[in-house]
């Protein structure tokens, strides 16, 4: 795995502010990492960009008052939630998870991240399975993949 190797992470941290860069991300206030590897992938970005980290976590793990939102999964729903609190209005976005696959999960993200009134600027992903159109539940929203597979 990429993450076992030492200099994976910064190699993947650095592809992904450029990746954002080259598809004209440049202003962003938050970070928005899905649960689990969006975390590992999320944070360290945040910190590269300097700025804000957003945990969006599976139903009932964060504190507080919370946005939730429900989605379908090929096999039942799933509900995602971030603190009610942890975006201000008109923020720029961006969401980071480690596979775009049908889209399910980065779409009620950006769902969740725009009930905020915050602006999703990009989803960034590792890697993207183009076979399952993720990219088209995504509508109009800009999608960055390091690879396709």
């Amino acid at each position: 795995p990429v993450l076992a190797d030492p200099r994976g992470l910064p190699v993947i941290v650095a592809a992904m502010r450029g990746e954002l860069a080259e598809a004209g991300v440049t202003e962003v206030d938050a970070v928005a990492g899905i649960e689990a590897r969006g975390f590992v992938l999320g944070a360290p970005l945040a910190v590269d960009l300097g700025v804000a980290f957003v945990p969006v976590r599976k139903q009932g793990k964060l504190p507080g008052d919370v946005l939730a939102q429900t989605y379908d999964l090929e096999y039942g729903t799933a509900t995602l939630e971030i603190q009610a609190d942890a975006i201000a209005r008109d923020r720029r976005v961006v969401i980071v998870d480690d596979v775009l696959a049908t889209g399910g999960t980065a779409r009620a993200t950006v769902d969740l991240v725009r009930s905020t009134g915050a602006e999703v600027a990009a989803v960034v992903c590792l890697l993207e399975l183009p076979a399952l159109a993720g990219r088209d539940a995504l509508g109009d929203v800009a999608v960055v993949t390091l690879r396709s597979l």
